[in-house]
C-alpha cells in the first residue's frame, strides 16, 4: 500500500489595512484638563452672561443678577437691531477695520519682501527697528500722535484713525510674514529669472501664492485689532456719527444707565462679529503662526 500524501493547507491570514487600524492616543494627566476646562469656564462665562442677560427685564436682573431669563425677552435685541445708532457704527467699524487690514497686508508684504530677499547694508537694523515697535504699544504715542492727527486735520474722521493702525500694525505684520518670505527657496527665483521673470513679476506670480498663509494671518490679526479697537477712536473721535462699536457701546451704556438689560444686549451684539470672525480663522491663524516660526 502506498500512502499519498494529502497537499497541506496553508491558511493566509490577511493582515488588517492600516486605515481600519485606529490608533488610540493616550490620555493625558486629568489634573490638565481639569485646569484647561476651569480655564476655558472663566473665559466663557462673562461672554455668556452678556448674551444671555439680554433676553432678561432689569426687573429679573435686579431680582436674581445669576439667575436664567423667564420668561425670555428679545424685545431688547429688537430694539437695538431696529434703530439706525447700531448699524451706523457697525458701517464705521466695518470701513475702518477693512482699510487698516488692506492697508496692513499691503505695505507689510512689500516691506517684508525686501527684508527678506534682499540683500544690503542695514538689512538687520532695519529689520530689529520694526522688531522695536513691538515694545511701543499706542498708549504711549497717543499724546504726540493726537497732536499730529490734529495738525494733518484728520479729526472726526475715519482716515486718523486708520492710518495710525496701520502704523502700529505694521511691526508685527513685518515680523510674521519676513520668516515665511525668507523660507521660499533661492532655486525658485533664480529659475524664475532665467524663464525671463522680472523682480515684480516674481513677487506677484510667486512670492504671493506661497505666502498666501502668513498674508492670511495677518489680515485677521490687523482686522480684530482694528475691530476692537477703543483707545484711539476715544481721543479722534468726538462726532457720535463717525463712532465705531467700542465708543458706541461706551455712549449707549451713558444714554441707557439705567436700562441694564438693553445694554447688555448692544454690548452682545457689538462683540459677537469679532467672535464669529475669530472663531472661523482661528485654524488660519494658526497655521499661520507656526509657519512663521519654523520659517
Amino acid at each position: 500500500m502506498t500512502a499519498v500524501a494529502a497537499p497541506a493547507t496553508v491558511a493566509v491570514v490577511t493582515p488588517r489595512g492600516r486605515r481600519g487600524r485606529r490608533e488610540k492616543l493616550p490620555w493625558g494627566n486629568p489634573v490638565v484638563y481639569f485646569v484647561a476646562l476651569v480655564v476655558i469656564a472663566l473665559m466663557l462665562a462673562p461672554v455668556l452672561y452678556i448674551i444671555i442677560g439680554g433676553f432678561r427685564s432689569n426687573s429679573q436682573i435686579t431680582v436674581d443678577p445669576a439667575g436664567w431669563p423667564d420668561p425670555w425677552n428679545i424685545e431688547n435685541y429688537l430694539t437695538v437691531l431696529t434703530g439706525p445708532q447700531f448699524w451706523n457704527q457697525v458701517l464705521n467699524s466695518v470701513i475702518t477695520a477693512t482699510a487698516t487690514t488692506a492697508g496692513v497686508v499691503a505695505l507689510g508684504l512689500m516691506a517684508s519682501y525686501v527684508i527678506a530677499r534682499y540683500r544690503f547694508r542695514g538689512r538687520g537694523a532695519l529689520y530689529a527697528l520694526f522688531a522695536a515697535g513691538l515694545m511701543f504699544p499706542i498708549t504711549v504715542a497717543i499724546t504726540p500722535l493726537y497732536i499730529v492727527i490734529r495738525d494733518l486735520g484728520l479729526m472726526n474722521s475715519l482716515g486718523g484713525i486708520i492710518l495710525p493702525q496701520i502704523a502700529f500694525a505694521l511691526p508685527t505684520t513685518i515680523i510674521i510674514l519676513v520668516p515665511f518670505l525668507r523660507a521660499i527657496p533661492d532655486e525658485i527665483q533664480e529659475a524664475a529669472f532665467i524663464d525671463g521673470c522680472s523682480r515684480l513679476g516674481f513677487f506677484w506670480r510667486m512670492v504671493l501664492p506661497l505666502s498666501v498663509p502668513g498674508v492670511i494671518t495677518v489680515g485677521i490679526l490687523a482686522f480684530i485689532g482694528s475691530w476692537n479697537s477703543y483707545l484711539l477712536p476715544l481721543f479722534i473721535l468726538n462726532n457720535e456719527a463717525s463712532y465705531t462699536l467700542p465708543l458706541g457701546v461706551q455712549a449707549f451704556s451713558s444714554q441707557y444707565s439705567v436700562d441694564t438689560a438693553k445694554v447688555l444686549a448692544f454690548t452682545s451684539l457689538s462683540m459677537i462679529p469679532a467672535l464669529v470672525f475669530f472663531s472661523l480663522f482661528e485654524r488660519r491663524i494658526v497655521g499661520g503662526l507656526t509657519g512663521a516660526v519654523k520659517g
